[in-house]
């Protein structure tokens, strides 16, 4: 299984991009999707994750309002929408698949298996 992030890039502060996770190989095996970011100097953080049908969502506090998660299963692809954005986004985000293993929405790293190589997100003042 691999993932593939994209949509990163430079915005102004205030403007929106959309992240997308592309997954290929058996992705038959990924059940749950999330983002992560991590910051210069930061700990990679847990961002949002989506159910396997997408019908439940789950955000750390500062995306709440401002990101949308969301999958298209046909596509095998997994959107992060993200409004009004921060110089405090700045981050390289990350995509990561679970296997399902738990009856709640994974918000920890190690509750991951499959991991996308990250793209950059840059928001200026």
């Amino acid at each position: 299984v691999q993932l593939q992030a994209s949509g990163g890039g430079l915005v102004q502060a205030g403007g929106s991009l959309r992240l997308s996770c592309t997954a290929s190989g058996a992705t038959f095996l990924i059940y749950r999707v999330g983002w992560f970011r991590q910051a210069p100097g930061k700990e990679r953080a847990f961002v949002a994750v989506i159910s396997e049908n997408g019908e439940d969502t789950l955000y750390e506090d500062s995306a709440k309002g401002r990101f949308t998660i969301s999958r298209d299963n046909a596509k095998s692809t997994v959107y992060l929408q993200m409004n009004s954005l921060k110089p405090d986004d700045t981050a390289v985000y990350y995509c990561a698949g679970d296997r399902g293993r738990s009856s709640w929405l994974p918000r920890m790293e190690d509750e991951y298996v499959y991991w996308g190589q990250g793209t950059q997100v840059t928001v200026s003042s």
